[in-house]
């Protein structure tokens, strides 16, 4: 059958009946909850997270939906880019239902949509494009950040020990219990509450080596790919995502995969945000491994809608220079 076939491309698809209730702890099962549930053809179930507070991370939204498209393919081709809308904001302990449709089946490239569901609610679209594993010309743009994880690592414990904005940074305690390590390059630009130029650059990796099934790789990078990035476009503004002052979130996520990574090993996530205006901003970043050779590349907008105190100075800021 060719439901059949296509299963067994992609070794990583659940068949069991989903269970509603079902949670995962997410440090030592991130690859399990990423893993989508066949629920009949071209409908798969991703499990909750209730671990990771009450909304839905985006990122674990690309990554299962990634997977449910990934779970349609019987040509061995894997995805090398994909583009999401968030439409509306879902709900951690509910599961999500993936709903894929092929758009496109060709010899070298398929494309499918994705829509992801909570009931009735649509939470996000998103096309995800496959190629064939084919030679081509090769050039990259290299990263100017050091690849030296050890003296990064050696940054953030001496940055943690005594610097006094570690300990107003509650953010440091919540990504120890999140399923990828991150280890900035500047801990102050990431984590501090001052003005920054509007860039970071991070170390990240799964904290538990996962399969080295491509697919699983590049939804496990899909999944990193949302964390710490749209601060990048609050940076000059002395905010960060969860301050009062300031409603935050993606609006759109797209990746184009080069190569397929490790996760299992650390890879640099350089980021920037080159404009901002309107209450939302631009993200773009690249991941490099540690030899330098670039893997991924990700861009994003995302609403920075001032609030409160911060809404104020900046009416009051329009007002001295005779802007209505």
């Amino acid at each position: 059958m060719p439901g059949a076939a296509k299963d067994r491309a992609f070794p990583f698809l659940r068949r069991r009946t989903p269970d509603r209730k079902q949670e995962y702890s997410p440090i030592s099962n991130l690859i399990e909850l990423l893993q989508p549930i066949k629920h009949a053809d071209g409908h798969y179930v991703g499990a909750a997270t209730p671990a990771f507070g009450p909304r839905l991370f985006g990122g674990q939204a690309i990554a299962q939906g990634l997977l449910a498209a990934c779970a349609m393919e019987d040509m061995d081709r894997q995805p090398h880019s994909l583009h999401a809308s968030f439409l509306r904001p879902g709900q951690a302990e509910d599961e999500v239902h993936y709903h894929v449709t092929s758009l496109a089946e060709g010899r070298s490239f398929a494309m499918r949509r994705v829509d992801a569901f909570q009931g009735q609610t649509l939470l996000l679209t998103m096309t995800t494009s496959f190629h064939i594993d084919e030679p081509g010309f090769h050039h990259q743009s290299d990263t100017s950040h050091s690849l030296d994880v050890d003296a990064a690592l050696e940054s953030l414990e001496a940055w943690v020990e005594h610097n006094s904005e570690a300990a107003q940074a509650p953010i440091i305690d919540r990504l120890e219990k999140r399923p990828i390590a991150i280890v900035p390059l500047d801990p102050g630009s990431l984590f501090g509450a001052r003005e920054r130029e509007p860039r970071t650059a991070s170390w990240m990796k799964l904290r538990n080596a996962p399969s080295t099934d491509p697919a699983l790789q590049r939804a496990a990078l899909a999944y990193a790919s949302d964390m710490m990035f749209l601060r990048n476009a609050l940076l000059p503004h002395a905010i960060r995502p969860g301050f009062s002052q300031v409603q935050a979130a993606s609006l759109d996520h797209s990746i184009w995969f080069h190569e397929t990574p490790d996760f299992s090993e650390w890879h640099l996530y350089a980021t920037e945000s080159p404009w901002a205006g309107n209450s939302r901003g631009l993200n773009r970043g690249h991941f490099y491994n540690r030899s330098g050779k670039m893997v991924a590349s990700v861009s994003q907008e995302s609403l920075m809608r001032p609030k409160g105190e911060a809404l104020g100075r900046l009416h009051e800021m329009l007002a001295d220079q005779g802007t209505t």
